[in-house]
């Protein structure tokens, strides 16, 4: 019995890496860009102007703004409010309190699902990487069924919010080290802001769902956000740069950056924009958190996975953990795009 058990898990596995495989490359248009430090882009990061790089190297500079960004990460992911949110239709829109050199990314677009019921509930939804629209609405659209408000933030650089001659998503994830450093720095003072609003509009009682790379944004944005009590990871991961580097679908960023540097370099240079920097902080908070994760996933390497379980088990984290037997594209695929619909929504109402 356990050698045909065996047997048939092996060729499940296979079967599964098999259809992720064909998903994941389904894309054509991934671009290998030159490894750059991108130093223009921490010109605006509060640490730069206390460190200077006087004619110190990049990579010791970039370091040093990841250990000062580590240690003041409240100032680091801190914002000033914007003054003026405008809703359009469905649609709300906001300047970025985060400002960079492409006017489009610099608006922020946030489609509101509102909830018919009159309860102070809400949640932010940050998508994964690459997203488009109308990827993420249905479970929206799930959630306002059951009495809770959504607001599902366009990422930086995707959507409308992408700048002219790109087709991907790239300046968010990217060989170009600061830029990518920035671009997590702005959606999670992005997802912030949303809170600004559903606050100023009369919610109290706030959860947060991330995808993928949304997952990690999510992350950093409730470690910083006491407002922000419920939250799901949905797939979850440790380092920033073992995602990159080991995962499937960002073979084409890891060319870039292993002929310029190693693992454990990119390791500490992602440092300030990794989840485990801020474990400690987010276990002062007393959140509820669920976790999901898939056996066979090859983009967020499970071994990753485990290793966020294993910390949030060591710290007593009030976390429920959720292991599905797909891969990472596969889970948006039927029938289990429809079970993690139904985790994500029966966590969010249960608990908020």
């Amino acid at each position: 019995m356990r050698s045909l058990v065996h047997v048939f898990s092996h060729r499940y596995q296979k079967w599964i890496d098999r259809w992720e495989g064909e998903l994941a490359f389904r894309a054509t248009d991934r671009v290998v860009r030159p490894f750059e430090f991108g130093l223009e882009w921490t010109r605006h990061w509060p640490s730069a102007q206390r460190l200077s790089l006087n004619g110190s190297n990049p990579l010791a500079y970039v370091l040093g703004l990841n250990q000062a960004n580590i240690a003041r990460s409240d100032e680091f992911f801190g914002y000033e409010s914007p003054r003026q949110f405008v809703l359009k239709g469905d649609w709300l829109e906001f300047p970025s309190p985060v400002a960079t050199p492409f006017p489009e990314n610099n608006a922020v677009h946030a489609l509101w699902f509102p909830a018919r019921s009159a309860n102070r509930k809400a949640v932010v939804l940050l998508p994964h990487w690459n997203s488009k629209l109308p990827q993420h609405n249905s479970l929206c659209a799930g959630l306002q069924r059951l009495g809770i408000s959504v607001l599902r933030l366009s990422l930086p650089y995707h959507d409308t919010r992408m700048p002219a001659g790109l087709a991907r998503a790239d300046y968010a994830v990217s060989s170009n080290v600061c830029r990518t450093v920035d671009a997590t720095r702005q959606a999670v003072i992005d997802a912030r802001a949303c809170i600004d609003w559903l606050q100023r509009k009369g919610f109290e009682d706030f959860g947060i769902i991330g995808t993928s790379l949304g997952s990690c944004y999510a992350f950093l944005a409730s470690a910083h956000d006491p407002r922000i009590k419920v939250n799901v990871f949905n797939h979850c991961s440790t380092y920033f740069a073992d995602v990159v580097w080991e995962g499937l679908s960002t073979r084409h960023v890891r060319e870039s950056l292993e002929q310029a540097i190693d693992l454990s370099t990119l390791r500490e240079l992602w440092a300030c924009i990794s989840p485990p920097k801020y474990w400690d902080l987010y276990t002062q908070m007393k959140k509820r958190s669920k976790f999901i994760y898939t056996r066979y996933d090859t983009t967020f390497p499970v071994h990753l996975s485990r290793q966020v379980i294993a910390g949030a088990r060591k710290r007593n984290w009030d976390h429920d953990v959720t292991v599905l037997p797909c891969g990472h594209y596969t889970m948006g695929e039927f029938p289990f795009k429809y079970v993690t619909g139904y985790e994500i929504c029966s966590f969010i109402k249960r608990n908020l």
